[in-house]
């Protein structure tokens, strides 16, 4: 048998264009998704863990399409400019080691809404050797907006920057700061335990607030009580983030007590409810059924309850998004709410593991 003695070219790879714009816009949508289900109160894990898998293959498309990627990535974010455009733009300019096209995602960060979540989100998927060049030229750049991105990367990869966190604690920018803050904590950095105190001080509520976690994982609750109950007790977006730094602090029986005082009050008391499951006491049920059926505290006794029994999620049938199924008084409390609600009835008859309600 004779050979050839040609030698052959290899083959061009056929990028399938209808297939990479399809592999695009699923980054962009699953990753969206799986951020807004990571806002849940409490998020389930499983259902993150399959949106993952998901993404993982959608990337892997983008992986092999590479920079013939483009055209439909910037596309979709000249179309569509949001969190999960962002973070597929952000993704491929680091996967491509793109400096300009990274470039191009920071400023498109900058004019997002929402501290730029999607591209956080995509220096959280990359590992930190691949985002560590820009990284290390962010931490301490000029620009505040840049620092931010750079303390947040630390962030998501717990990575102590050194002493340049010395620094960033008290830096101008009130994002920087907090940002700053919360690693510190995060990293158990004794070392800088008063300069994170002395941002209990600031003007800025998110950065009294992060200074605060940030002392309590330091082991300094006793000096952040009543800014996290001030938080807590508001209601607001970070409420959960002050109410679990407060149990965390303790003691236990200082904290039911305080939780004791916001049930007085409509207004407080779906923070106490939700603070219940923050405690982990699962001898709390029979108690927690009772609240399924008050219609303002409802939403808050569902999430305790899922927190106390995340195995119930498998169980269906013990919840809905309609309130109407409750009876008038949700209907009229709910309104047009999408809300999920557990249905106290059928709960106060299911058997979770290791007992409770019968």
């Amino acid at each position: 048998m004779r050979t050839s003695s040609k030698t052959e070219r290899p083959r061009p790879v056929r990028i399938a264009t209808e297939a990479v714009r399809q592999h695009a816009e699923l980054v962009a949508f699953l990753w969206a998704q799986r951020d807004s289900w990571s806002a849940e109160d409490p998020p389930d894990a499983k259902a993150i863990a399959e949106i993952d898998e998901r993404l993982e293959i959608n990337l892997d498309g983008l992986r092999i399409a590479g920079a013939s990627a483009w055209p439909h990535l910037i596309a979709q974010h000249e179309n569509f400019p949001e969190k999960g455009e962002l973070f597929a733009f952000a993704w491929m300019a680091l996967e491509l080691a793109d400096g300009e096209k990274m470039a191009q995602a920071v400023e498109f960060g900058r004019s997002a809404a929402d501290d730029a979540k999607g591209l956080i989100g995509a220096l959280a998927w990359h590992k930190p050797a691949v985002i560590g060049p820009f990284v290390r030229r962010w931490i301490g750049d000029h620009d505040a907006f840049i620092r931010f991105l750079g303390v947040s990367s630390c962030i998501v990869h717990n990575v102590d920057p050194g002493v340049t966190l010395a620094r960033l604690v008290k830096d101008d920018d009130s994002r920087v700061c907090a940002a700053a803050s919360r690693l510190a904590g995060q990293l158990r950095r004794f070392d800088l335990g008063r300069d994170v105190q002395s941002a209990l001080d600031h003007e800025d509520e998110r950065v009294r607030l992060w200074a605060s976690w940030a002392l309590v994982e330091l082991g300094a609750g006793d000096l952040t009580r009543q800014e996290l109950r001030k938080i807590a007790a508001a209601g607001g977006p970070d409420a959960m983030v002050a109410m679990r730094a407060l149990v965390k602090a303790g003691p236990e029986k200082d904290v039911r007590t305080w939780m004791g005082g916001l049930m007085k009050s409509p207004a407080t008391a779906p923070i106490a409810v939700r603070g219940i499951g923050m405690l982990g006491d699962r001898s709390a049920l029979t108690w927690l059924i009772q609240r399924m059926r008050e219609p303002y505290v409802a939403a808050a006794a569902c999430a305790t309850f899922l927190e106390l029994y995340p195995e119930a999620r498998v169980e269906t049938k013990l919840f809905t998004a309609d309130p109407t199924e409750l009876g008038p008084a949700f209907t009229k409390h709910f309104e047009d709410d999408v809300v999920r609600l557990a249905l106290p009835d059928k709960v106060e008859t299911w058997q979770p593991e290791g007992g409770g309600a019968r």
